[in-house]
């Protein structure tokens, strides 16, 4: 173990991890960056976003959260900030507070301190299971075909028909907008087996729109994803969906464990609860991106809230250090 102690350390690679590594050596603290093993890169959203097109200047990026990414932090390298950041690709297995010093352990056996921890570890979409897999989805999804976000990625389904993979009033709400704000020519929610009680308001919607509602479960999708291409989905029962696009509404895997670990408060869903500074109810220990309740899953709200966390804890830098220099003032 160093004895360094860094003003953050920062768990979690993504838009609002990276962000928060810029701010905060842009501040001009010593700033930890954890990355995440490959196991835990695997998992995370940022690793499987594809081209993002609802973020000026943006569009260009084959993948658009690590592709920004690397540009900024071989930028940070090639800065006279460089000195400031540490990177470390490593799994985060356990954080402890001491007073006012955190102790953050990695898989490696790896052992850092930090005044402050800012968790970035963000969330992953559920995926929904073609006979026992997700496989097949993913080919999809890798492509926008088969999306998740109707901020990000609605705009994909203008003139196509649309089907949504989820059951209830979630699926049949991700619908509702689709066609209301595109003029959809065909709208079908698929349940994949489940079943699919819509509240009275929800269902005189459905009715009204001419939804189709399949609750037979999918075994196929009929297409080809290395040209971009959608022909629809293959039913047990025999039917087959036409769809150009779909999107799926099956809500998220949240990655609180450590979240959980220090005790901070989550809500109903699994979001970690926080002030306006990103501060959750443990002190020192900060909630970005994602994993942040109340806020809109989006790169641009995950900068802010990064930005929020790291100008917060540059503050109780500078009254930390401007309250040691006062004391010697006055010793004088």
């Amino acid at each position: 173990m160093s004895d360094k102690i860094y003003e953050a350390a920062i768990v979690g690679g993504g838009s609002a991890g990276v962000m928060a590594a810029l701010r905060g050596v842009l501040n001009n603290d010593d700033v930890l960056l954890i990355t995440g093993s490959p196991k835990t890169k695997k998992a995370s959203r940022a690793q499987w976003v594809a081209k993002v097109e609802n973020m000026p200047g943006y569009q260009n990026y084959k993948k658009g959260i690590m592709n920004p990414n690397k540009e900024t932090m071989d930028w940070i390298k090639e800065s006279k900030f460089a000195d400031r950041l540490k990177t470390v690709a490593d799994k985060v297995t356990s954080i402890e507070k001491d007073g006012e010093i955190f102790t953050v352990e990695t898989e490696k056996g790896d052992s850092f301190k930090a005044y402050n921890v800012v968790l970035a570890t963000g969330v992953m979409d559920v995926q929904p299971h073609i006979n026992g897999s997700i496989k097949d989805v993913l080919s999809y999804a890798n492509v926008q075909l088969i999306d998740y976000c109707l901020r990000c990625d609605g705009h994909h389904v203008q003139d196509k028909s649309l089907a949504v993979i989820g059951s209830g009033d979630g699926a049949a709400w991700v619908g509702i907008m689709l066609h209301e704000r595109y003029n959809i020519p065909q709208t079908t929610i698929l349940t994949n087996g489940e079943g699919n009680e819509f509240s009275e308001e929800v269902q005189e919607l459905v009715d009204m729109y001419g939804f189709k509602v399949e609750t037979s479960p999918i075994t196929g999708i009929k297409g080809n994803a290395k040209e971009v291409v959608l022909e629809g989905f293959e039913l047990e029962d025999g039917t087959f969906v036409e769809a150009g696009m779909s999107f799926v509404s099956l809500g998220m895997i949240v990655y609180n464990e450590l979240a959980k670990q220090v005790g901070a408060e989550l809500d109903r869903r699994g979001f970690v609860i926080t002030n306006a500074k990103s501060e959750s109810s443990v002190e020192g220990v900060y909630a970005v991106g994602d994993l942040q309740a109340d806020k809109k899953k989006q790169i641009y709200t995950g900068w802010d809230t990064a930005v929020d966390a790291l100008d917060h804890i540059n503050g109780k830098k500078r009254k930390r250090e401007r309250t040691k220099k006062l004391e010697e003032y006055r010793r004088r």
